[in-house]
This record gives C-alpha cells, sequence and structure tokens, in this order.
C-alpha cells in the first residue's frame, strides 16, 4: 500500500474515532502518530518532532500560569465581580458572558468555565435566577473568547504551528480581529432575542449554592493571589511585544511559569498537576498526520477532491464559506481541538492549490472550529454544565443554532475583508 493510501485510511481513522470517541481523543492521535511511524510513511524522528514543538512548551507555560490563577482563587474572585455590577437576569448575562469571554482570551476556556460554574451556580442561588439560564452563556463565552488570542484555545496554536514551517504566523491578537466582533454580537444576540431561548428548568437542589471554590479562597495568601495576576500580565505583555523584545512566546511563557514556581505561588507538584496531558498527547501525535499529509500528497488529493465538488469557477467567497462551515458542521459532533487539528493539514493544502494565503483558510477554519454550540459534546465546557443546568441536547440547539448563525454572519463579513484568501 502507497504511503498517500495509509495516511488517507488513518485520516479517515482519526475522522471516525473522534466522532465516535469510544477511545481517548489523544490515544487516536497516538495510534496515529505510532501507525505512521511503524509503516514507515514518517521516520521516528518525523512522527514524534510534535512533541518537541516550541508550541507544546507555550501549553504547557500557559497551563502553569493559568492554573495558578484557579488554584490561588483569584480567578475566582475574579468571577465574583459580577455580582457587584449586575441585578436583573439581563445584566447577569451579559456580565457573566463578558467576563468569562475575556478570562478565557487570556486563559483556558475550559478551565475558565470550570472556575465560574460554582461561582454562577452561587450567583443563581442567592438572586433566585434559574440557574439553567445562566450556565448556557458561560460556555458560549468560553467558546467566542477562546479567540480573543494567540493562546486562548489549542486550536488556534495548532494552526500557528503549521504555518511556522511556511515562515508564516498570526499575531498575539490577531485572533481577535474576528473573535472580539462575534464575543461582542455575541452578547448582544444573547442578552436580546437569545434571552428567549435559554431554557427554564428547576433542578433538584438548586436552592443551595455551591461555594466549594470560595470556601478554599481565604486559606491562600493575598499576597500569592496578587502574585499570579502580576506574572500573567507581565507574561501576556511580554508575548504581546514580543518581535520588540526579542523573546519568544514559548521561552516568555516558560519565564513565567518558573518564576510562579520559584516564588513560591504554586508548589512544584500543582504546577505539574495543571499541566492537561490529553492536550499534550492530541497535539504532538496530530501534527504527525499534517506531516504525513503534506509529503505523501495526501492532502493535495483530499484537497483537489473538495475543490472539484466546487468545480474550478467557484467564487473564492463561495470556497471559503465552504471550509468555514466544514468546520462548524465537524466542532458540533467532535472536539473542537480535534476539529481543527484534522482540518489544518487539509486547508494548507486546499492553499497551495488554489493559491490562496494559508493564514486565510486558516483563519477561517479556526474560527468556523470554534463554534460549537449547538450540541453538549462539542467543548468540555459544555458537559460541564449539562447535568447542573438539567439541560437536554434541544436545549443546546434551541440557544446554540441561532448563536451559530450570528457568528457565521459576522464571521462571513469580516474574514473576506480582514483575511482574503487572495490579498
Amino acid at each position: 500500500m502507497s504511503p498517500t493510501s495509509i495516511t488517507l485510511l488513518l485520516l479517515l481513522f482519526a475522522v471516525v474515532m473522534f466522532i465516535w470517541e469510544r477511545i481517548p481523543l489523544a490515544l487516536t492521535a497516538m495510534i496515529v502518530c505510532l501507525a505512521l511511524a511503524i509503516t514507515g510513511v514518517l521516520s521516528p524522528a518525523e512522527a514524534f518532532e510534535g512533541f518537541v514543538n516550541s508550541n507544546v512548551i507555550l501549553f504547557v507555560a500557559m497551563f502553569i500560569i493559568g492554573g495558578a490563577l484557579f488554584q490561588t482563587g483569584m480567578a475566582s474572585e475574579i468571577g465574583g465581580l459580577v455580582t457587584r455590577f449586575a441585578r436583573t437576569e439581563r445584566q447577569l448575562v451579559v456580565a457573566i458572558m463578558l467576563i468569562t469571554g475575556l478570562m478565557s482570551g487570556l486563559l483556558s476556556n475550559t478551565g475558565t468555565a470550570a472556575v465560574l460554574i460554582p461561582v454562577v451556580i452561587g450567583i443563581a442561588s442567592r438572586s433566585g435566577f434559574a440557574r439553567s439560564r445562566l450556565l448556557l452563556p458561560i460556555v458560549f463565552a468560553a467558546a467566542m473568547g477562546g479567540n480573543l488570542s494567540l493562546i486562548g484555545a489549542p486550536g488556534n496554536l495548532i494552526a500557528q504551528a503549521a504555518l511556522e514551517p511556511q515562515g508564516l504566523s498570526f499575531g498575539f491578537f490577531e485572533y481577535g480581529y474576528i473573535g472580539l466582533p462575534i464575543l461582542l454580537a455575541g452578547i448582544l444576540f444573547m442578552a436580546t432575542i437569545g434571552l428567549r431561548l435559554l431554557p427554564d428548568h428547576k433542578v433538584e437542589g438548586e436552592s443551595q449554592p455551591v461555594t466549594k471554590a470560595e470556601a478554599a479562597t481565604p486559606e491562600v495568601p493575598r499576597w500569592k493571589k496578587n502574585a499570579a495576576l502580576a506574572v500573567l500580565i507581565v507574561t501576556v505583555l511580554g508575548m504581546v511585544f514580543e518581535s520588540r523584545i526579542g523573546i519568544r512566546l514559548h521561552v516568555t511563557g516558560a519565564i513565567g511559569a518558573a518564576a510562579l514556581v520559584l516564588l513560591g505561588v504554586v508548589t512544584e507538584k500543582q504546577a505539574y498537576q495543571s499541566i492537561d496531558a490529553r492536550t499534550i498527547f492530541l497535539f504532538g501525535g496530530i501534527l504527525s498526520l499534517a506531516t504525513a499529509m503534506e509529503t505523501t500528497g495526501a492532502g493535495t488529493a483530499v484537497a483537489n477532491a473538495v475543490l472539484g465538488l466546487m468545480g474550478p469557477d467557484t467564487p473564492m467567497f463561495v470556497i471559503m464559506l465552504a471550509i468555514f462551515l466544514i468546520a462548524v458542521a465537524l466542532t458540533n459532533f467532535m472536539s473542537n481541538t480535534a476539529t481543527t487539528a484534522l482540518l489544518v493539514p487539509i486547508g494548507l493544502s486546499i492553499s497551495t492549490t488554489i493559491g490562496a494565503d494559508p493564514r486565510a483558510v486558516l483563519m477561517a477554519i479556526v474560527i468556523g472550529g470554534s463554534l460549537a454550540y449547538a450540541t453538549p459534546i462539542g467543548m468540555p465546557a459544555n458537559v460541564m454544565v449539562l447535568g447542573p443546568g438539567g439541560y437536554t441536547f434541544k436545549d443546546y440547539a434551541k440557544a446554540g443554532v441561532p448563536l451559530i448563525l450570528v457568528s457565521t454572519v459576522v464571521s462571513m463579513t469580516l474574514l473576506p475583508i480582514l483575511f482574503p484568501f487572495f490579498p
């Protein structure tokens, strides 16, 4: 069997397993990586090259820095600001989404949701509003906020890693050119039309506030909370001004993570516990598939098949919309990170085939892959609120599908202007 055929079969295997999820996503990625090495499609060095990628170091560093904010309770305090300014249900939805979105832009969107969910449940209990009316906006905002910066979501860095061999990259806040308008439009939608689409369920035990996160907070010294926040701010500033200070993103992140341990804000054990090994293995393993798609010509074959369905005279806007909608469809039935990881190598092949700007194609894929609003399985945060909110599959679809349409309109208005396929 030819290397191209083996790669395409492994791509099919990855798609099926990512959707089916009978085995963990990271294990699927590792099986693909090992299979490429065993079959000789890639050398062992090529197959495992993704694990020494600079973006893996950045992942690890930001997990530790974000984890420090969560472990010290500073993230919970930031979320608690909601209660100071919001009194009505509409104000609560706006405040919750704004704070969640902004925090998700600089921290793990899943981690942000995990911290704010118990805070919001407590707010719902004290205010008398149904928690089912407040929890869905959290996960929607977490998904949208992940597109505010380069480090907001794993998919952002997957696209960045794929661009680097071509001498291209995205700026630290460049995803925000599309992500921020989507977040603002999403908040406006949820505060108006979307508010009527949110379910109103009564959940057993709803009258009892969940305050575990709040109860643990006083035990942490104030200086640790302030130090965790200060390190995050300095690290982000260092990343924003990367070109001026001459220090790479992953090095800046590693300095910030090391500083937290040296200062005693977190222990070495807590730092290790903050690292999400599943994301690291998924990222490193799936990059081998991207390499194989490029070197064997499998990516070009898939790109030609996709373009062949649309025809040679298809307008650029239609091609962009098709790529975008494929990402949207996949991300609601499999991990948003896995969706981006699968589509990035195909997108690069499409850009090469039609002579389009790779950055524009990957931007469309990343943004489309983040619109995981319509099902409980699109991203981990969606699952987190399923039980506490008493939600059904229909609840996600009822509020999420219209929000996807709003996000799509915003995206397809801005993408051709800010990231045209043919500049």
